[in-house]
């Protein structure tokens, strides 16, 4: 059966299954290593030549997965083509995914693929609503390969035969319900996101609309062709880092090419009885692959009376609930409340935010340590 989810939907199985669960602890920090005191003055001159130069090998496009659907009634007319107004015979490739790809000259082995949430495209991690740097450079010059998803439905992977277009407006929804503050423009305390008139514009213009129904499976057997397409491209597994929606199609791929989850507050975690065949999966996965959660701020000191703030500590306790579960189990997974780390006033989008770097740094440092950098 495929898995069609609506927001409301998902809300509605998340309240009705999740209880409330413990913090984890929070990662631990990591030294930095120093560069040889020989040639000093050599290693500075070239340090300060390239700064801030981003370096590509090779870029490129590809699509993914989908199918070709039948043809249509009647024999194909040559001769009319696009006059032909029923189409007849024609075909349609459909629900594939779409890929944009930048190798670094210092490529360090370990790709990263990067799937986005509800209403976003692969924009939302190449740039920032203030026109900084996306996460897609700052993890580039870190030596990362970057695959930057466009899902089935989505963005420049449009090509649907399900259909409609979504048209329903939302610009006051995602605002509240992204934790952005309670109703736009106002802005939280201690806030991240980018302030200005300029900026909120700028984000709302990178909403994308799916152009057929959200479905989950095919969403899924798509990235599982892209996953193996960049195995095939570079030789080694991919660290997978999803956010929102995309969390939720991150359990359901294959894992035989990922070497690392990194989950930017998924809708939810895979439980017992919500999401079985993924906790199975995972549960009892024999070389189990390290797994690590963000949430930013305003959610246990969200207001208490918009609905938002009791679904996003649901959502986080059923990562920690899956954390703990993983855990027992010779797992490696852990939940990073942002505000526990120092990292105060992230909403959602916390890779598009003022402190993005930073916290980019920190999923490195993470990285590191699991071996994912060299």
């Amino acid at each position: 059966m495929k898995k069609r989810f609506s927001a409301i939907i998902i809300a509605g199985l998340i309240t009705a299954v999740l209880t409330a669960c413990g913090s984890t602890a929070s990662n631990e920090q990591l030294s930095d290593i120093g560069s040889p005191a020989s040639n000093a003055a050599e290693i500075s001159a070239d340090v300060s030549e390239d700064e801030g130069v981003l370096r590509i090998s090779k870029q490129g496009y590809f699509s993914a997965g989908g199918t070709v659907t039948e043809p249509l009634p009647g024999e194909y007319n040559a001769a009319q083509n696009w006059q032909d107004a029923a189409r007849s015979g024609n075909t349609m490739h459909v629900d594939h995914a779409n890929v944009f790809y930048q190798i670094p000259e210092n490529d360090n082995g370990n790709p990263i693929v990067f799937l986005h949430g509800a209403g976003q495209s692969r924009m939302g991690w190449m740039t920032t609503p203030d026109g900084r740097e996306g996460w897609s450079d700052i993890f580039l010059k870190a030596g990362h390969s970057v695959f930057l998803v466009d899902q089935p439905r989505r963005g420049e992977a449009g090509q649907t035969a399900e259909g409609p277009v979504d048209t329903l407006p939302g610009d006051q929804a995602w605002y509240t319900h992204f934790r952005i503050g309670k109703i736009a423009p106002d802005r939280y305390e201690n806030s991240q996101f980018p302030e200005g008139a300029e900026a909120q514009d700028q984000f709302f213009r990178q909403m994308t609309p799916n152009t057929g129904e959200y479905d989950q499976e095919v969403i899924a057997q798509a990235m599982n062709e892209v996953l193996k397409e960049v195995y095939d491209m570079t030789g080694n597994k991919a660290v997978l880092v999803t956010h929102s929606q995309g969390g939720l199609v991150g359990w359901d791929v294959s894992l035989d090419y990922v070497s690392a989850i990194v989950a930017i507050e998924p809708g939810f975690a895979p439980m017992e009885g919500m999401m079985q065949e993924a906790w199975d999966k995972f549960m009892n996965l024999e070389d189990k692959i390290p797994v690590i959660f963000y949430y930013g701020d305003n959610i246990d000191n969200g207001p208490e009376d918009i609905d938002s703030t009791a679904f996003w500590q649901m959502s986080r306790n059923s990562c920690i609930t899956f954390s703990d579960a993983y855990n027992e189990r010779g797992g490696d997974a852990k939940v990073i409340n942002l505000p526990d780390e120092g990292f105060l006033g992230n909403s959602h989008f916390l890779f598009q935010e003022m402190n993005n770097k930073e916290i980019a740094d920190h999923v490195e440092a993470w990285l590191d340590a699991h071996g994912l950098c060299d």
